[in-house]
């Protein structure tokens, strides 16, 4: 017998199983449910696994499988304890194995972390823990210079970024300079200007017109590789 919060949790871990291949994070299962904090999640899943509906698969993040599933799609709730029936072990469903939760994100060249140079559009790819990446779609950038190394972005680390056209001031952004070169840099907006920020007092900040810039991401990660 499970809560209606429980039915509700396995039916949505099942449903995106179902459509990606890979486990909701908690904050996508936190706003599923309306729940107010991460916490609410764990209580949750803690109860399932005990029960023996979910299964955490080892050494992979965000990585569930689904062992038992609710017998409806909409629970049937009783007024005294307000839980729902679920089907016996025997007349389960065989939920999907979860996909390994690595995505290949489109690698777009280089990005200056210094004056700004050409974005070039490649073919390559790069695999990126899902458990990185928020909503939304993404690509990565190979870093080229220092000018934000005191944001703990370094030359050669990949930047992992929501493509999105718009950002709000102080955000750290892929910007697009006259339509033909890329930079990563904090973005400030003063009027009909805009500054793009380094964090490295070596470099002085750039300033465009409104119009010369164009934002086509945000930074949402960094992936560093030691040789």
């Amino acid at each position: 017998m499970l809560t209606a919060k429980q039915h509700e949790l396995i039916r949505f871990i099942q449903q995106r199983l179902e459509e990606t291949g890979i486990s909701p994070s908690f904050e996508e299962m936190k706003e599923a449910l309306d729940l107010k904090s991460k916490s609410g999640v764990h209580r949750l899943i803690s109860a399932l696994e005990e029960r023996g509906f979910l299964r955490r698969l080892p050494n992979r993040a965000r990585a569930l499988e689904v062992i038992r599933q609710p017998e409806n799609s909409t629970p049937a709730r009783a007024a005294a304890d307000n839980v729902v029936t679920m089907t016996p072990p025997a007349a389960r469903a065989v939920s999907p194995e979860p996909a390994n939760d690595v995505i290949e994100l489109p690698l777009h060249g280089r990005i200056a972390a210094g004056a700004p140079i050409e974005a070039l559009e490649g073919q390559s790819t790069l695999p990126v823990p899902a458990a990185l990446l928020g909503p939304g779609e993404h690509y990565a950038l190979e870093v080229s210079g220092d000018s934000m190394i005191e944001a703990g972005i370094f030359d050669g680390d990949y930047a992992l970024v929501r493509r999105t056209d718009t950002a709000r001031d102080g955000e750290i952004v892929v910007a697009l300079v006259r339509g033909e070169e890329a930079t990563l840099k904090y973005l400030r907006k003063d009027g009909g200007q805009v500054r793009l920020d380094p964090a490295n007092a070596a470099y002085e900040a750039q300033v465009y017109r409104s119009d010369e810039v164009q934002v086509q991401g945000k930074l949402a990660g960094l992936l560093r590789r030691y040789h």
